[in-house]
């Protein structure tokens, strides 16, 4: 049963962990520029798409769906700026919106509140990260210099998928198919890193 729902999910699974590939280039380039808050900050951001990319296919899996894990694009490595790779990291959480919108309406299209409810746990999250992200690059447009953004980070817990307990990602409950109006994390398939 291919519909237009299972392809644009396929395909997003793809979308998802090209965006995790990305944020680790941008991690370990800042890495390498002696900037260990931004670089913590986008290691971190990669395994919250790698996860996405996984309750995805957990989801793809559970409905019987036949799976497949599509190969990426090269991603970019070389910046000129600090700045850069915020504006670029922006960008892409607002395609990966825009894609997850996309799937909602197909969802919505085709009469799947199933698909739609689980869309909608991922419209939510990406709202988040989107505010995160601009006030992130916000904060280093305003900076004098990037240790201000790094002083910023160590004190502001941006888009911190809860690491420090107080966020409402990744407990790891829910179970199959909890319903999203719960609070319930989709279940990442071989489990959430």
């Amino acid at each position: 049963m291919s519909t237009q729902f299972n392809e644009l999910l396929t395909r997003q699974v793809g979308n998802e962990f090209a965006a995790s590939q990305q944020y680790i280039a941008i991690a370990a380039w800042y890495d390498g520029q002696d900037l260990p808050r931004l670089a913590k900050h986008f290691y971190r951001q990669s395994l919250e798409e790698r996860n996405h990319a996984m309750m995805m296919v957990r989801y793809i899996l559970d409905r019987g769906i036949k799976i497949t894990i599509p190969g990426i694009e090269p991603v970019r490595n070389d910046f000129e700026s600090a700045e850069e790779p915020l504006v670029l990291a922006l960008a892409q959480e607002l395609e990966v919106t825009d894609r997850i919108k996309e799937l909602f309406a197909a969802a919505r299209a085709e009469n799947d509140p199933l698909g739609e409810q689980f869309m909608l746990w991922f419209l939510k999250e990406q709202i988040e990260e989107v505010a995160s992200m601009s006030t992130l690059l916000n904060v280093a447009r305003r900076a004098d210099n990037l240790f201000d953004v790094e002083t910023f980070l160590a004190r502001e817990r941006v888009g911190d998928a809860g690491q420090q307990g107080g966020h409402h990602h990744h407990h790891h409950g829910g179970g199959h198919g909890a319903p999203a109006g719960d609070g319930g994390t989709p279940e990442a398939a071989g489990g959430a890193l």
